[in-house]
């Protein structure tokens, strides 16, 4: 069994990575599409920024059809939950706390909180629920810390625990934590309309020249069974399914799609910028035909 983190290490991953984020800016994007699963293309032209700052904006994920909740940074640096409204075109402040950040919003499967990783006063990285009627927050697992990424399964969260190695476990009951695995990568993304959750796994990767390429794995729950999907794209690290059979991850400018049960990634556009690069995090709505996501700032 692997060595627990000390607190140091983990403090000290923390700050490592707060340091490196602020770094870096992003925005958020927007861009039509036509299509659906693996015919999906983007409206050459309608692409634009949906936030235009010097800070943060990132980890976009769509909370019902019509609006999207992100990560976005002050002028200080603390992070709070924004929503946007694609029907008005507004955003509001989901939180608005001086003295912690959330990052990685998403809907609970119940529909009545955006969960979020909260980086608490003291340091501890841990998973909050925020009621949608902008109620009192509450802490969801006192014990388990410190959070990276997460996504959700049967009203219980699978999350990957930053540690050495990071692990990809899930929250069966308070004392009856699954180990899914080891070594993940930052996507956590529950399959639609299945028992699945899947993610990238480092340990499982071949080198390419675009970058390195890791295998997309499933746990299902019902089963109690892994799945391999394939090499993800090479280069990239993060992904979405935009529905069962179908895969989209990017690299550099542009989007790509792949069935599950193929090998070869089909380009689906490319978003034309320049002011912006390296696409990233990927939200979708199927409704409303766009995908969100995050781009680099240039420099």
């Amino acid at each position: 069994m692997q060595k627990k983190l000390t607190s140091l290490f983990i403090l000290t991953y923390f700050i490592s990575q707060s340091l490196l984020i602020g770094q870096t800016s992003f925005d958020l994007w927007t861009v039509q599409v036509k299509g659906k699963g693996a015919r999906i293309q983007l409206i050459e032209g309608t692409e634009k920024a949906l936030t235009n700052r010097e800070e943060y904006d990132n980890q976009p994920s769509f909370i019902n059809e019509n609006q999207v909740v992100f990560s976005a940074a002050d002028e200080n640096g603390n992070h709070d939950i924004i929503v946007y409204n694609f029907e008005n075109q507004k955003f509001t402040n989901l939180s608005k706390t001086l003295d912690r950040s959330e990052f990685s919003p998403t809907i609970t499967d119940c529909g009545q909180y955006i969960s979020t990783v909260v980086v608490e006063p003291d340091g501890k990285q841990r998973l909050w629920l925020y009621p949608t009627n902008f109620g009192e927050p509450e802490l969801l697992y006192d014990d388990i810390a410190p959070v990276g990424y997460y996504d959700w399964y049967d009203n219980k969260a699978a999350m990957f625990v930053l540690g050495s190695p990071n692990q990809l476990i899930y929250a069966n009951g308070r004392n009856d934590l699954i180990t899914i695995d080891q070594n993940v990568g930052r996507a956590i993304q529950k399959r639609p309309k299945s028992d699945q959750i899947t993610y990238l796994d480092q340990d499982a990767g071949l080198e390419f020249p675009d970058g390195e390429a890791f295998e997309v794995k499933s746990y299902d729950f019902i089963k109690k069974q892994s799945y391999a999907f394939g090499l993800g794209l090479p280069g990239s690290q993060d992904f979405i399914w935009l529905d069962k059979k179908t895969l989209m991850m990017a690299r550099g400018n542009s989007f790509y799609v792949r069935k599950w049960n193929e090998k070869n990634w089909q380009l689906a556009g490319r978003i034309s910028s320049d002011t912006h690069k390296n696409i990233s995090r990927i939200a979708y709505s199927s409704d409303q035909e766009v995908l969100v996501f995050a781009m680099e700032r240039n420099n």
